[in-house]
This record gives structure tokens, sequence and C-alpha cells, in this order.
């Protein structure tokens, strides 16, 4: 199974598991979401990324235009290791390294989780990629993808044993929605994947035709 599919059978069982209440709320606020336009005001194909450096996962500083001085870059936005769609997109995107190196592209991954959390993410998926802590989201609200739990869900998320402040070191309920972007040499976005369905993620297949295209033109 491919990525998608991975997702549409996760999504399935997390359904089946949740009470009607809670799909109820839960629904409604993606519902909200999506109505709030978050998307159309987030940064696309053609806009130019801004100059930013992040902490890894043992806290050692990665400059992303360092970076672009020798490669395409590929930025994933995810949630946090608590995510169990992240987790599935952050194997599937590790099992995808080696063709998107073949490809002239680096991957990184950024979460505002701290870097203590983003290294619990790293170890238990066995990622070989840069994944980076943007702490208070600050460079995720530049590329405008920040959005706020709402108050009604921050109960059930507990419930399901999620504690963002502990997560992300801070009190906002801050998220990113979830993204994907491929930039190239120029700090130029070639291609966006933002979507406010958490369920929702670019498949690396898609990544590897899209750095293929870019690096045959």
């Amino acid at each position: 199974m491919n990525l998608t599919e991975d997702l549409v059978n996760l999504a399935v069982q997390m359904e089946s598991q949740m009470p009607a209440e809670v799909k109820v709320l839960m629904e409604q606020a993606a519902i909200d979401l999506l109505n709030s336009g978050i998307s159309d005001n987030s940064l696309k194909a053609g806009d130019r990324i801004p100059s930013f450096a992040l902490p890894n996962a043992i806290a050692e500083l990665v400059n992303i235009h360092e970076l672009l001085k020798s490669s395409l870059l590929v930025i994933s936005f995810y949630r946090g290791g608590w995510c169990p769609y992240c987790n599935l997109e952050l194997r599937a995107l590790q099992q995808a390294l080696p063709q998107i190196k073949a490809c002239g592209g680096t991957l990184v991954a950024i979460s505002p989780q701290t870097p203590d959390n983003s290294l619990s993410t790293v170890e238990k998926n066995e990622l070989t990629f840069a994944v980076l802590s943007d702490i208070g989201n600050q460079v995720a609200r530049q590329f405008g993808l920040v959005f706020t739990i709402p108050e009604a869900l921050r109960p059930i998320y507990q419930g399901f044993g999620i504690n963002l402040p502990a997560s992300n070191g801070d009190e906002t309920f801050e998220l990113p929605i979830p993204a994907t972007y491929v930039v190239n040499t120029d700090s130029v976005i070639v291609h966006a994947f933002v979507n406010p369905d958490y369920t929702q993620r670019q498949n690396p297949e898609e990544i590897i035709t899209i750095l293929k295209e870019i690096t045959t033109l």
C-alpha cells in the first residue's frame, strides 16, 4: 500500500473507535478550519520562502538557505510525533528518501515540538533526515500555516493522551496545518501541497515525480 491508502485505512480505524459526540465536535472543527480560508492565505507556488534557521533533534542549528545552495529542498510541515497520521507520513518519507536524494533533493520536516520531543519522533520512526523544531510556530506562521486548536477540542486531545503544552513547550495550542513544499535553489516554491484536513498528506511518489520534472528542465 502507498501512503494515501494507509491514511484512509487509519482514518477509518480511528473513526470507528471515536464516540459519536467527539466525532461531531471534531468534524465541526474541521469544517470551521476549512472555511477559515487558511490554505488560501498560505505560501504558494511562485512565492519565495523566508530565510530561516531552526534546531534539529540534537539542537544543532540548520540553515535552510545553506541547504539551498547545493540542492532542491523538500519541506514537510507536520503537527507532531503524537499524531498517527504524521507518523505514517514521516515513515513514508523515510522510505522515499533515497529516491528524493537521487533526484537532487534534501528533505527536512518541521513541527512545533521541542527538540527533545523531535528526537523522540526521530528515534520512534527511525528517521535519517533533518527533523526541525519550530518553537512557537514562528516559521510556520511565515508560511501562513498556523491555527489554534479550539477550546472545545482541548479536553478531547487530553483524553487521547495528547499534551500539546508539553509537546510544544508553550500554552498557545497552536499547530501548523500539514503542508509539503518543493523549493528550488532560488528559494522559490515550485510546488505546494497545503491541506487543512490533517488526514490528507502529499504522497512521496508525487514529490519524486515533481523533483524529476525540475531536474529534467
